[in-house]
């Protein structure tokens, strides 16, 4: 495949790491700031929102990470390969991880929403949760294929 052909892709893929690296930076602290002036009695709640948010950002990178692995990969002819199979596998394990961190952040969502009257938050949190486990739903039939593909060109290549 000529080199380049994927670049939009590589784009996009930075481009979105870009805007979650703001959040992290801006929006994180004013979140955690926020939660522990609804809550001035809980007061390791701030550490709380902190460690949820940030944790659920490794895995988020991670899985930006093996997505442009994948693109290099595609790039080099070698998209239907074991290792393009194991960075869709890591790709939908980094999915799972943060559905579950934020499954286990849904009571840090609940306390904020209860204090602050808005139900909304509520919602957002389990949007990020839908959102990633169809990423992880997506990833397992794309791995699932890319195996079924990688068998079939091996049956090929042996009739010859």
């Amino acid at each position: 495949m000529k080199q380049g052909t994927t670049l939009f892709l590589k784009i996009a893929v930075i481009l979105i790491g870009i805007p979650v690296l703001a959040l992290c930076i801006f929006l994180v602290p004013e979140i955690a700031g926020f939660a522990a002036e609804l809550y001035p009695d809980i007061s390791y709640l701030k550490y709380l929102v902190f460690i949820d948010l940030y944790a659920t950002a490794i895995p988020f990178y991670i899985a930006l990470y093996q997505a442009f692995k994948l693109l290099n990969y595609i790039d080099k002819n070698k998209a239907f390969s074991e290792l393009s199979v194991r960075a869709i596998q890591k790709i939908k394990q980094c999915a799972i991880a943060v559905s579950i961190l934020y499954v286990l952040g849904m009571p840090l969502f609940y306390l904020i929403a209860e204090k602050d009257d808005a139900p909304g938050i509520i919602v957002i949190g389990m949007v990020f949760i839908f959102v990633s486990m169809v990423v992880a739903v997506f990833a397992a039939v794309l791995q699932r294929l890319l195996q079924d593909a990688i068998a079939i060109k091996a049956e090929n290549d042996l009739v010859v």
